[in-house]
């Protein structure tokens, strides 16, 4: 195995983390004592990072008031549910070994109060999410939270890029329903999981898009080989669901590749000045994996006309997280939370300024 990537662990351990993982969010998404339990989870050090505008900060203070506070506040009857929750251990790039729970799901909650500059409804709404919790004992070291902050747009009826090629609207959870993994797990089979994911990745990386083979060439490349004839792909808002490798292709890999060609990153470390680019999570449990990098990927903005943003010709980093689902000896299920946002905000839309621009005093008439 390479020097970074995933390790063994014990499953009494991962099971500890799970559950404690999982009964921590609960408590923190219920709301109860909040700054007694985030204080308990983070500590003064603890570090957090997630979607744009959110983006980063260290401490139990700081997450309390930049991202749970406001979030309780516009959804006073919010709760959690999971719908993937995995857990295993991963040799980082600075070579620190870290226990992680990686989780799917959504906050649920009546939308009563603006969030973020997005206009309330006072109808249900749903947050989805992918977070990744690095643990050390009864402590979060850090989190990495993936809200989809486009997707709450959309259910307030503001739609601000492109119509997306795939399918909007709720993810499914696996189709195994199985995807709360609190039972022990054969280690070889996550072993095997993570692994025939990380082969998947060679064959993108390897694959050339300047050689400009189109639609057919995706098709016919090695990634037919890991993929489930069923397969589902779940794409955040902007990008949406697709079907099939031909529905994954035609709505959103092709027009992703032609948008960024040659892409680096992902599975295979790159560095570029003074960042690295790549993932800091790579864990597999039981019929489960999941990898993720802030960024994962860096690429030249150079075609297409993705979210309806002709090429920039600028440096774009993608924090980006995938779980999969292996059933059958292939890839049946991946779901993907992107930082839609953080990527057009390179592009040089600032989603949110257009939502403050429509949705601010001039809608009140002041």
């Amino acid at each position: 195995m390479d020097d970074i990537g995933p390790r063994s662990i014990d499953q009494d351990t991962n099971l500890a983390n799970k559950i404690w993982l999982r009964d921590t969010m609960q408590r923190i998404a219920g709301g109860d004592d909040l700054s007694s339990e985030l204080k308990l989870a983070y500590g003064d050090d603890g570090h957090w990072r997630g979607s744009h505008p959110l983006n980063e900060m260290d401490g139990a203070s700081a997450i309390e008031e930049s991202v749970w506070r406001p979030l309780h506040a516009a959804l006073p009857d919010l709760e959690r549910r999971d719908c993937i929750l995995i857990g295993g251990r991963y040799q980082n790039r600075d070579g620190n070994t870290r226990d992680i729970v990686a989780t799917v799901g959504q906050y649920v909650g009546t939308f009563k109060q603006d969030w973020l500059g997005i206009p309330a409804t006072g109808q249900p709404l749903s947050v989805r999410y992918g977070e990744v919790h690095e643990v050390d004992g009864n402590r979060i070291i850090r989190s990495t939270c993936l809200w989809d902050i486009l997707d709450v747009m959309r259910q307030a009826g503001f739609w601000p890029v492109a119509p997306s090629r795939g399918t909007e609207g709720a993810w499914l959870p696996p189709f195994t329903n199985d995807g709360i993994v609190l039972s022990p797990q054969d280690m070889d089979e996550g072993l095997a999981s993570i692994r025939q994911t990380l082969a998947m990745h060679k064959t993108l990386a390897n694959y050339r898009d300047q050689d400009g083979l189109g639609r057919d060439g995706l098709l016919a490349m090695p990634q037919k080989d890991h993929w489930h004839p069923k397969m589902m792909w779940y794409g955040p808002a902007g990008i949406g669901t697709t079907r099939g490798l031909a529905g994954f292709v035609d709505f959103h890999q092709l027009p992703f590749r032609n948008a960024f060609p040659g892409r680096k990153g992902g599975s295979t470390l790159f560095e570029s000045s003074d960042k690295r680019f790549g993932h800091y999570l790579q864990i597999g449990d039981g019929c489960y994996s999941a990898t993720g990098g802030w960024p994962s990927v860096v690429a030249m903005h150079q075609g297409g006309d993705l979210f309806g943003v002709g090429a920039t010709g600028k440096q774009i980093e993608m924090r980006v997280m995938d779980f999969y689902l292996h059933h059958e000896g292939l890839i049946r299920e991946n779901w993907v939370p992107i930082d839609v946002l953080h990527i057009l905000l390179q592009m040089g839309v600032d989603v949110m300024a257009r939502m403050h621009e429509q949705f601010g005093p001039n809608r009140l008439g002041l």
